[in-house]
């Protein structure tokens, strides 16, 4: 892979990682349309695709950094026993949320993507989830139209329903922080806040892919110049998923009554067009 390519998939990969338009997806689909030999399963991309995840990774740590310091400053009781028992509800909520995707992942992950792994799949489920995402929004409109709960309202239970949505992101097109938010929404949440819930569920697990994806190269070493490459890459991928971030959450607060519908039609458009291309 070269240089330009790598970046080029940085950049699809800082940004679809955080819009609900899903990073797996593109990252499938773009490399078949530009006719790009490119195996994203293979030894040789392994080192660019832990290096992006720990870009990514990176740039959701820096952005939300005040609520992690919020958080585990609040469980010690400095501001009051309220913030405290709130604050440490919502990291048993995150907890709990990321429990079904390790179960799930663990044991079907290799399974889903190995039989739908193909980039025609990838636009396939593209478009379902803008389907999804228009779905949802609809759903909350109807069903939610003055829901703004905080996070630490939710339930357990809850917190388990949205965890179960992420999974769906296993699936190469639909996306993890779509599914996140999607869950958040049908549970009561605003967008802002489903986004932020889905973006802190978000590092822990991409920080253990990202662990779990390093340890394999000790059986497959990068050479110095795949590493020269994918060090680049990881640092465009952590800029432009650090400004996507920012613009998705003021986004979402200042557009709330129809935040998801942009990116479900989108998604409906480029799915239904690369399926029909590479067909």
């Amino acid at each position: 892979m070269t240089l330009l390519q790598a970046i080029i998939i940085a950049i699809i990969q800082g940004a679809t990682e955080q819009f609900p338009i899903s990073s797996l997806g593109h990252a499938a689909i773009v490399p078949a349309i530009l006719k790009w030999p490119v195996d994203l399963h293979g030894e040789m991309f392994l080192p660019l695709l832990v290096m992006l995840h720990l870009g990514t990774c990176v740039a959701l740590l820096v952005f939300f950094w005040r609520d992690w310091v919020a958080l585990f400053t609040g469980t010690t009781g400095r501001y009051g026993v309220t913030i405290q028992m709130d604050s440490i509800r919502i990291l048993a909520l995150l907890i709990v949320a990321t429990i079904p995707a390790v179960l799930i992942g663990g044991l079907f992950e290799h399974a889903i993507r190995s039989l739908f792994g193909t980039a025609r799949y990838a636009a396939v489920f593209l478009a379902l989830n803008g389907v999804m995402l228009l779905l949802v929004d609809r759903m909350r409109e109807n069903l939610l139209p003055e829901s703004d709960r905080p996070l630490a309202s939710l339930g357990f239970g809850e917190a388990v329903v949205i965890g179960l949505f992420q999974c769906l992101a296993f699936f190469p097109g639909l996306s993890r922080s779509g599914a996140c938010i999607a869950g958040g929404l049908l549970r009561g949440l605003s967008h802002e806040n489903a986004a932020r819930f889905a973006f802190l569920m978000a590092q822990p697990v991409i920080l253990a892919a990202t662990v779990l994806e390093a340890l394999k190269l000790r059986h497959a070493p990068p050479l110095p110049g795949q590493m020269h490459v994918a060090v680049i890459a990881a640092i465009v991928a952590a800029v432009v998923a650090l400004v996507c971030t920012g613009i998705l959450m003021r986004y979402f607060r200042e557009h709330e009554d129809w935040a998801l519908r942009p990116f479900g039609w989108y998604c409906i458009g480029a799915g239904a067009a690369a399926f029909l291309y590479l067909s």
